[in-house]
Parts: C-alpha cells; structure tokens; sequence
C-alpha cells in the first residue's frame, strides 16, 4: 500500500472510530492534509475496498474500516505516549490502592481501569503462585468438624470445613499443626502439589490414616490459591455504547471463559483482538474489540487487564493508556520486593 493510501485509510478510520458513520469521498476531501483531487480519493477509496481494508454498505455509501482495515491502522500506530495530564489521571487513581495485598490492588486496578478508559475490563491474576505458605492453622469446629486455614505471604487467606469419621485429640491436632507448618511453610503454593504431599505423608507415621484427610485438603487448598483468578468491573458501561444491541452485551458478559483464555494465552506487551475474527476461542460479538496488556511480578507475567468495547474503540488512545497502566500496576505489585530489599 502507498503511504497516500494509508493515510486515506487512516483518515476514514479516525473520523469513523469518532462518528461510528460510513465516510464518503466529499468529506474525507475536507479531513485530508495534504493535496488530492476527489478522483484521486475516489481511486483510492476503491482500491482499500477491494483489498479488503473498507467496505462498501451499496454504491452510493461511504465507506468504513474492515477487521483487516483496523489490523494494518493498529500496526502502523506511531507511540506518541501519553500526555502528562493523562500520566497524573492515571496515577491519581492508583495512589490509594497501594499497599494493599496483591489481588486486591489488581481487583481495585481493574475498577479504575473502567473509570477511566468507561469501558468493561476483564482482569485475569495468577499473581498468587508467586506466594509462599506462611502459616497453617486447624481449628475444631464441631463434632468432627475441623475448619483449616492457610495464610500466604501475599496477605491471601483461605478456608476450608474438613469433616472427618472420627474426632481428633489435641494431642493429633498439635502434632498436625507443627508437622504441616515444618514441611510446608515458606514453599510457594506451586510447589504444594498432590505428588508432594503424598511423599511427605509417609512421615506422619502412625497419624498417617487419621490426619491425611487433612494434609489433603492443605493441597487442595494450595492448588486453589495458586489458581488464575478472574474479574469483570465496568459491565454497566457497555450499555452507553450505541455500537452494541441488548443480546450483544449479554453475549459479552457470558463470555467470561473465553475472555480468560485470550488473556492467559500469551500476552506480552499489548494485544488487540476483536470479536468474530474467525479463531476458534474469540469472543462471539462480531463488533466488539479488546485491548490486553500484561503485567508482571518478580520479572514474570503475573495477568492481564482487557479493555472491552466495540470494534471503534480509541486505539491511539487506549493502547498508550493501557501501557503505562500496566506498568503503574507492575510497580504496585514490586513495592514489597523493594521493601524487603531496604530491610
């Protein structure tokens, strides 16, 4: 494509992301920088849409971006980054959250996200597995009821009701506490798999028949921890966009699995998919666009945020915002890292 073409396609796809209105030759002539004559367009027009980057509704329409069109417009985006106003609105908005355990300044990242971009955000988080076992309590509930509890250094806590055949005495009960504290504490939850506990079993001796329910539901547990973690904030936003019918949105929101498996796919960096493009595990709303980008913890891709809206969503502007947010949310997550460092 020449770089008249481009710029032609270019101009049709920022005055459409803007109007959401077929664009005609009479008024991209008016939108063009640079000299043309309204044949030349018409030309020009015609070749993008028989290349596949426009369409055409009938002959006496404007034209508007194809999935094909908005690839090649988002591939060839300069980085301009963001504006210092932009950077301080970003920046405002994560101030509070610090400090706080690591899936909740994700889960109140993801609710600014939406604030501020006023689209729906999905965010996956397997930021857990980078935590270690801090401590593990068992405490008796009730005849047979036993409720465990493991603390991990991320501030995540969990629980779990254990009911048994038989009752334990304290005696059992303090050996299981200082047994699975020995084995387990400060292991990441990653390493706490079936296969371990069964080789650290053995060593409960003649425990072995009455405490290994518990050491298993220790495992269960750990597994469960360590578990990517899904969250939806901004659904309500869907609703003021005109691109989108009621079934539509219902559709989106039902989507929720294949959303998390285009998150935890392999991203690195900054992602746009839309809606219908023909892969098998794509979200089904044809008209609809996502912008994903990664962030990280100890070095390593820790989730995802996604930004959800019609296929006209603001790339210019969305793809640095979601940049730079990713990379406010990463320094969120090392915080700790440098205050153990400063220790």
């Amino acid at each position: 494509m020449s770089e008249r073409g481009f710029k032609i396609l270019e101009a049709i796809i920022d005055e459409y992301i803007r109007t959401g209105e077929p664009i005609g030759s009479k008024v991209l002539a008016e939108m063009l920088d640079f000299p043309v004559s309204p044949a030349t367009i018409r030309n020009e027009m015609a070749s993008l849409v028989q290349q596949g980057y426009l369409e055409q509704p009938h002959t006496s329409a404007g034209r508007f971006p194809t999935v094909k069109g908005y690839r090649l417009y988002i591939e060839r985006l300069g980085h301009s980054g963001l504006s210092d106003d932009d950077r301080h609105i970003i920046d405002s908005a994560l101030e509070s959250i610090s400090g706080d355990t690591d899936e909740v300044i994700i889960e109140s990242a993801s609710h600014a996200l939406a604030e501020l971009t006023k689209c729906a955000v999905v965010s996956t988080s397997n930021v857990s597995r980078f935590s270690v076992i801090t401590k593990v309590e068992v405490i008796p509930t009730g005849k047979r009821a036993y409720v465990l509890l493991l603390i991990t250094s991320g501030g995540g806590i969990k629980n779990r009701v254990c009911r048994l055949s038989f009752d334990l005495t304290q005696e059992q009960l303090d050996f299981f506490t200082e047994f699975v504290n020995e084995n387990l504490a400060g292991l990441n939850l990653e390493s706490v798999s079936n296969e371990f506990i069964e080789s650290i079993g053995t060593a409960l001796g003649s425990y072995m028949i009455s405490l290994s329910p518990l050491l298993k539901a220790v495992a269960d547990l750990s597994e469960e921890m360590a578990s990517s973690r899904v969250n939806f904030e901004g659904e309500t936003n869907l609703i003021a966009f005109e691109d989108f019918q009621k079934n539509d949105i219902l559709s989106i929101l039902e989507s929720r699995n294949a959303f998390t498996q285009l998150l935890d796919s392999a991203f690195s960096g900054i992602n746009v998919l839309f809606g219908g493009e023909g892969k098998a595990d794509t979200f089904t709303v044809s008209n609809s666009g996502l912008i994903a980008g990664s962030f990280q913890k100890h070095g390593k891709t820790a989730g995802s945020f996604g930004v959800i809206g019609p296929m006209r969503l603001d790339y210019k502007k969305l793809i640095p915002y979601i940049e730079y947010f990713a990379v406010k949310v990463t320094d969120l997550l090392s915080e700790d890292e440098e205050s153990e460092g400063d220790n």
